[in-house]
């Protein structure tokens, strides 16, 4: 059976005194070295000793030494004792520059468009900070499974995340390969889209999705079916280039496809609207220098790079 395991409260307290009483065999001159009185240090030592349950030190008037058990207390305290301040060291350095691993969860199909060019210019301008980017489409718990932030749709974050825009809104459309619309026809009218095949896309929390549309600014979803179901939309793109039937994807992805005439973007007017994608984290306070660098590089790239979209937003 596991067993319940509690630091007691104060457990290291006194232990620092120790090791310089230890380490200068003075009390007096630990006492300079830590900048107290000798008489704390006196009262510190003793408190650890009732606590460990033995005498740590023998004191004579003109020296001091350690007991087998003062002895035996410093071959473990004093290597326990430099962990903890290299440990601190290395968490004190994080909290005051750019340094470090920086964990990003994105979906696959934004990596390409949106991350490649940002993590380019962000290595370079931040060497000493790693970039980890794990493209999948399940939307995770961040602190649970160690990421600094993630990058998602506006309508998948959950409200209590902070938010930094990465994009403008932009459409969802539907589209589909020439060669597939010369064989089945160009759908008219939402409900033509049941007599198609459509590629589905399938959420992480394993419901298939609905398609969303705009039919004179009244919202409406629509089930489709279709010969195959994918997780993500680089999947669902190519589905639709290699002619498997009709796809929704946001138009960004598709919009080189488009200009190409590899894809048709069909019911144009039903289209409907998704808030953009952002750069997400639990929030202000948990900020560390190496991903308020990054926030800051995003950005400083937005504004670099709007032409006339919404503006950043954190």
């Amino acid at each position: 059976m596991k067993q319940n395991f509690t630091v007691r409260q104060g457990a290291l307290d006194g232990v620092e005194a120790f090791l310089r009483v230890a380490e200068h065999r003075s009390f007096r001159k630990a006492a300079v070295e830590l900048n107290v009185t000798p008489s704390a240090i006196s009262q510190a030592v003793r408190a650890l000793e009732s606590r460990v349950g033995a005498a740590l030190f023998i004191r004579t008037t003109r020296s001091v030494g350690l007991t087998e058990a003062g002895e035996r207390f410093l071959s473990r305290a004093k290597p326990a004792f430099e962990e903890l301040i290299a440990a601190s060291e290395t968490a004190r350095d994080l909290g005051q520059r750019p340094a470090g691993l920086l964990r990003l969860s994105v979906p696959r199909a934004v990596v390409p468009i949106l991350l490649e060019p940002l993590i380019a210019s962000f290595c370079q301008a931040y060497p000493e900070v790693e970039v980890e980017i794990a493209a999948s489409e399940e939307l995770i718990d961040l602190a649970a499974e160690g990421f600094d932030a993630g990058v998602r749709m506006g309508q998948f974050i959950a409200a209590d995340m902070v938010t930094v825009r990465l994009t403008p809104p932009f459409r969802f459309i539907i589209v589909g390969s020439p060669a597939y619309l010369a064989r089945n026809g160009r759908p008219e009218r939402p409900d033509d889209l049941r007599r198609h095949s459509c590629v589905r896309w399938r959420r992480s929390s394993g419901a298939l999705a609905l398609w969303p549309l705009n039919d004179n600014g009244r919202a409406i979803e629509i089930a489709v079916s279709g010969p195959l179901i994918a997780n993500d939309f680089p999947t669902v793109l190519g589905a639709a280039l290699e002619g498997v039937g009709l796809a929704q994807v946001p138009e960004p992805i598709a919009a080189e496809h488009v200009a190409a005439g590899r894809l048709v973007h069909v019911l144009e007017p039903f289209a409907s609207m998704a808030p953009g994608v952002f750069l997400y984290h639990p929030g202000k306070r948990q900020v560390l220098p190496k991903l308020r660098a990054f926030i800051d590089h995003v950005k400083g790239h937005s504004a670099a790079t709007d032409k006339g979209g919404s503006p950043a937003q954190y």
